[in-house]
């Protein structure tokens, strides 16, 4: 999980609304491979009035309806920290009207030059090692052949003195 304090890489799926949702009038960006897609954006249950974030958009095929896409969030100044975990929906606007959905995938903090922030190794877990359970006797099965050669009787004392 990551809080939107500063700027965050994600990747997902964004669809794109039709005009008749509301959405682009001209359909979804085509931007060719020298320009990202840039708009506002917000994370619901947030509004376009109350928790605008810049959003650029790449790496989306010009003209889909529904495709994978990476892009950054910034939030606007003055906005409080906002929550951006895998699964949840990003609102794509142009101005305040809502043109897509992007549901993400992936989650990165960026630092101020873009690069992107590393976690923290976390420390190696010791070497476990599962212990060998303690051999099982096998079943009992009673059998006089093998009741025989395994008990001691005075009968087999003669035996040993031929």
């Amino acid at each position: 999980m990551v809080m939107m304090t500063g700027s965050l890489a994600v990747r997902g799926t964004v669809v794109w609304l039709t005009p008749q949702q509301g959405g682009r009038v001209s359909g979804p960006p085509e931007p060719d491979y020298d320009y990202d897609y840039t708009a506002t954006a917000y994370l619901p249950p947030r509004t376009a009035d109350d928790g605008q974030a810049g959003i650029a958009l790449r790496e989306f095929v010009p003209g889909a309806w529904r495709t994978a896409a990476e892009g950054i969030l910034v939030p606007a100044k003055g906005n409080r920290a906002q929550q951006v975990i895998p699964g949840c929906l990003v609102v794509i606007t142009e101005g305040t009207r809502p043109v897509g959905l992007l549901t993400v995938e992936e989650v990165h903090a960026l630092a101020p030059d873009g690069s992107p922030i590393l976690p923290a190794s976390t420390p190696a877990l010791a070497e476990f090692t599962v212990p060998t359970p303690p051999p099982i006797d096998p079943p009992y099965r009673h059998s006089t052949a093998a009741s025989r050669w395994a008990s001691k009787h005075a009968s087999d004392d003669h035996l040993a003195n031929l």
